[in-house]
């Protein structure tokens, strides 16, 4: 896998590199970052060719937007593709608290998926970049407001495209199935599927991935260490936020173990699993530190033998 290559978003004018930085732990996701370190982080990654940056207000409620937004305001803007989410706005008072997010702001998120609500959460999202375009908004978790995420959402969505505020169209999740439903509603350009297609949970790849490939819907594979068991498997990691129960642990070892067969890290395998499905057209990778982003690209471009994906498969680790 070649990180920094740029590869077309679907069938939009969109480009992002094959790997992508996925800016919610800048928003002190799990632990604080602070301003300097966040910036380290961003610019690292431009360094090393990096060119896709995802970002939402609901990460550090907007910390994570300001922070690289200071960054990314500074770059060309024709050079790098940028993607936020609508779906939550922050107001004072709101009552989608969330107990993940280390460095509190005076904001709480309140879910709107309303066409107004829509309009807003991008105005206000580019305020806090210092940009004036994101390249692609996406439908953020409509898990519980699908009907009218679909019927006001969706459509506000199309007419900023229409308009040229936007190059692409997208949902983002953590699950399959909506956003399969999603997909058939031909509006979308892309989907963000987060933790389900990885070398844990390749739930994605039953339904949802082989309808994108054959609509040109492209896919963005995201949460691929599934919140970090894949990147570190020990007791207490965490697995989708939570900490993972002993059977998981005790499988993502297992995969482990037939990666260190193969000299192959475990990080590198988990970043490029995703990749070899022909609908998956880039991974996002979170970093909180300019380390955590040379490793990542460093983990993109190992090598991994055709044989390492076959083992996994015989010992039924892979489905």
């Amino acid at each position: 896998m070649n990180p920094t290559e740029r590869v077309r978003l679907g069938r939009t004018g969109v480009s992002v590199t094959r790997l992508g930085l996925g800016l919610a732990p800048l928003g002190g996701l799990f632990e604080p970052v602070g301003d300097e370190q966040a910036r380290q982080t961003v610019e690292r990654a431009w360094e090393l060719g990096l060119r896709y940056f995802d970002t939402a207000p609901l990460y550090g409620t907007g910390l994570s937007e300001r922070r690289s937004g200071t960054v990314l305001a500074g770059k060309p803007r024709t050079e790098f593709a940028l993607s936020t989410k609508v779906g939550r706005l922050l107001r004072g008072g709101g009552a989608d608290t969330q107990d993940i997010w280390a460095e509190p702001t005076d904001v709480t998120p309140v879910f709107d998926f309303s066409g107004d609500g829509v309009l807003s959460s991008y105005d206000e999202s580019l305020i806090r970049l210092g940009l004036d375009r994101a390249d692609i908004l996406h439908l953020h978790d409509p898990d519980d407001h699908l009907d009218q995420a679909v019927t006001e959402a969706l459509p506000a969505l199309a007419r900023l495209r229409e308009q040229g505020r936007i190059g692409a169209v997208s949902a983002g999740m953590n699950q399959a199935g909506m956003l399969t439903d999603l997909v058939r509603t031909g509006l979308l350009d892309a989907v963000l599927l987060a933790g389900r297609y990885t070398l844990l949970d390749q739930s994605g790849g039953a339904e949802l991935l082989p309808l994108c490939a054959e609509r040109g819907v492209a896919v963005i594979a995201a949460g691929v260490f599934n919140s970090g068991l894949l990147a570190d498997p020990r007791p207490g990691a965490r697995y989708d936020y939570l900490p993972a129960d002993p059977a998981l642990l005790d499988r993502a070892l297992a995969i482990r173990a037939v990666c260190d067969r193969h000299g192959v890290p475990l990080r590198a395998a988990a970043i490029q699993f995703p990749a070899e499905h022909p609908a998956v057209t880039c991974v996002l990778v979170g970093a909180r530190t300019p380390a955590e982003v040379e490793d990542a690209v460093r983990m993109a471009a190992t090598p991994i033998p055709a044989a390492l994906w076959t083992d996994l498969r015989a010992e039924e680790l892979l489905a």
